[in-house]
């Protein structure tokens, strides 16, 4: 027996004395591991029965459950597996939990490769600061892989369909070969992207919570016209991708609903109570179409989450995979006019929240973050990628001035990408001139895009990664780090807590 791919760590949630963490791996047998695991103080680590998630062409996946003891002190715990041993961080009681972020782990097209001098530079160096200072939790807010290959002659049958003429390819059924392709299609991909080196010691340390974007299906998946949304090409290609996002980013057997799944949910949203911090992730690519990014059944389950934010959560990070604060793609593309070979925004212009078609739904996601932080006390901060560039947002409402000030204002923290690299300089200029002055969503709200701290630039065209820290002088105030290539110290923004 051998490891194919792995360990990933998955986090599975928390009690106050326990840490619950899955740990994934691929063989090349059907037998699972063994897997032992200790912590360095002594407490007890709860191993659980080996869960079978998928197999594919006579390799398996399998996760571990464990389940960590928390206490006074942080704990560190190790685990050993086929003879590789790794170790991960659990936090104290009543710590709050040290976060990285990132997104974008990959390239859009091949020939992006040739911009970057080393494609894992920036998990690098998040192993670097890693090991200096243990995070307790790896967010991933989309673009995990990058699946854009899937049109070409890696899928031969699914090639083949799309070199017909657009009004025959939606009228043709998903065969039975085109399924064999994307499964194996799929299947190596993550095999492939997650077995690098890097991205491995980052994933194999710190417990991972993911939610997907476009590229984990395809590009602009949901954002294509409505016939190619429905037809069953693509719904067969969305089923498939679904089903090994919920296998390798989720850890669980597809149809399975994960931990801390939104109760009522259609999609796959999650959220997590951390104790001072909770965490939600909608899932905006499962639902979505050209006219909504959430059904109504997963608005009703986020909305209900927010409404029953835990007592004592001072902070509330918000994963939306598509920044809603930024400059609309619509108004770039207008900005620059159409320059040949150098701008693929198309899908982007009805993807993102400031298209026309979902400006409706964002106005109403601002409404609610802002009720959550004013109804609960909490600071709520917005967390994004997608757009290639590191970026500091905010919303600000005066609709309420009887509330406390913090309360009438979200930060957002765009970091983007780990590995893909920046827009062309000119996309990154129009943004800025764009963004040089407020937008009014709706009265007594406006977004708008700050500088970020230490510079004099609204966009980082740099590859990146965002560290979320608490204060270690007992205040619970954060310390957002934008560790940017090139650049030798971070971008830091503090944010306050409401009260």
């Amino acid at each position: 027996m051998s490891i194919v791919m792995g360990p990933v760590l998955g986090f599975r949630g928390c009690e106050v004395t326990s840490w619950r963490v899955g740990v994934l791996v691929v063989i090349d047998t059907p037998a699972p591991p063994a897997l032992t695991a200790n912590a360095a103080s002594g407490s007890p680590v709860d191993i659980g029965t080996p869960v079978l998630l998928h197999s594919h062409g006579g390799r398996a996946v399998w996760r571990f459950d464990l389940a960590a003891t928390r206490g006074v002190e942080a704990d560190t715990v190790t685990y050993a597996i086929d003879g590789l041993s790794r170790t991960f961080t659990v936090p104290a009681v009543d710590g709050v939990p040290r976060v990285a972020y990132v997104s974008c782990n990959g390239f859009s097209e091949p020939k992006l490769m040739k911009r970057v001098a080393d494609r894992n530079d920036r998990w690098t160096h998040l192993v670097s600061v890693h090991a200096a200072a243990a995070y307790h939790l790896l967010v991933m807010g989309g673009d995990q892989v990058y699946a854009d290959e899937v049109w070409t002659r890696l899928v031969p049958a699914v090639h083949a369909w799309s070199e017909l003429p657009r009004e025959e390819r939606v009228r043709r059924a998903f065969t039975t070969a085109m399924r064999k392709q994307v499964e194996a299609f799929y299947f190596e991909l993550y095999l492939t992207r997650w077995a690098q080196v890097e991205p491995a010691a980052a994933m194999g340390s710190i417990p991972t919570l993911m939610m997907w974007d476009d590229h984990d299906i395809f590009d602009g998946w949901g954002s294509h016209s409505d016939a190619e949304n429905a037809c069953p090409v693509f719904q067969g290609i969305f089923g498939v991708a679904r089903s090994m996002f919920e296998v390798f980013q989720l850890q669980t057997p597809p149809g399975t609903p994960a931990p801390g799944q939104l109760v009522g949910a259609t999609g796959l949203s999650w959220g997590h109570d951390l104790g001072a911090v909770s965490i939600v992730a909608p899932d905006l690519r499962s639902e979505r179409t050209n006219g909504r990014a959430l059904g109504a059944a997963s608005w009703n389950a986020l909305v209900n989450w927010l409404e029953r934010i835990p007592k004592g959560t001072s902070h509330v990070y918000f994963v939306s995979s598509i920044p809603v604060v930024y400059a609309s793609f619509i108004a770039v593309e207008r900005f620059l006019g159409v320059l040949p070979g150098e701008q693929t925004l198309e899908d982007d212009l009805r993807d993102h929240w400031s298209s026309p078609a979902h400006q409706q739904e964002r106005i109403r996601l601002i409404h609610r973050l802002l009720a959550a932080s004013r109804d609960k006390c909490v600071r709520v901060t917005i967390l994004s990628g997608d757009v290639h560039a590191a970026a500091l947002g905010v919303i600000e409402s005066s609709r309420d001035p009887s509330v406390l000030p913090n309360a009438n204002v979200i930060n957002q923290l765009t970091s983007s990408g780990v590995v893909h690299p920046a827009p062309p300089g000119t996309v990154l200029w129009a943004i800025e001139h764009l963004m040089s002055g407020a937008e009014e969503p709706d009265r007594g709200i406006t977004t708008r895009l700050l500088e970020l701290p230490g510079t004099s630039h609204k966009v980082i065209g740099a590859r990146n990664w965002l560290a979320l820290e608490p204060d270690t002088n007992g205040r619970r105030r954060i310390w957002a780090n934008w560790h940017v290539e090139g650049v030798a110290t971070p971008f830091t923004k503090t944010i306050h807590p409401v009260d």
